[in-house]
């Protein structure tokens, strides 16, 4: 694991890059890699790929997150990128893996009421995504926005807004 985050941080290449996040994404379905992959500040390398300009790597990056993102400690650490994972979703192409991707990481952010406020602004690109969306894109969203919903908090923000 400690290999593959220097090699992330290490190579400009998106093939590399996008196989090491594919295999970090692997393994970090088994809970004591995701607190190594913690420990060895993967999170905030594995976010910064979210920058990246090539979508399949941001993609990757978002699927390698959404993995990492079931124990609360690293949610603590990725929460920091909820509102870049939010700008991916509404800029990505309608449909698209990318946009899958973000859905994914944002349902997983918003089990808890933690961090629903970051989600606040991306409210209105829900409601468009769950009328234009296909089914894939529908189920994914309806899933963040139950989960937003189940908050008293957000009421207001989701009765409100712009659609």
């Amino acid at each position: 694991l400690q290999k593959l985050i220097r090699l992330l941080q290490a190579t400009d290449d998106p093939l590399i890059q996008e196989k090491a996040l594919i295999t970090l994404s692997n393994s970090a379905a088994f809970s004591v890699n995701q607190d190594i992959i913690r420990n060895l500040d993967g999170l905030s390398i594995i976010g910064g790929m979210l920058s990246n300009c090539v979508p399949k790597v941001k993609e990757k990056a978002l699927n390698a997150l959404n993995n990492l993102s079931m124990n609360i400690k690293n949610q603590e650490e990725i929460q920091v990128y909820i509102t870049q994972v939010c700008r991916n979703v509404e800029s990505a192409p309608l449909n698209s893996d990318l946009q899958l991707a973000g859905l994914r990481l944002l349902t997983n952010m918003s089990v808890t009421s933690d961090y629903h406020h970051k989600m606040i602004n991306s409210i209105p690109c829900f409601l468009h995504l769950l009328s234009e969306g296909s089914e894939r894109t529908q189920i994914q969203v309806l899933k963040v926005l139950v989960n937003l919903s189940a908050n008293p908090a957000m009421t207001r923000y989701l009765l409100r807004a712009q659609v």
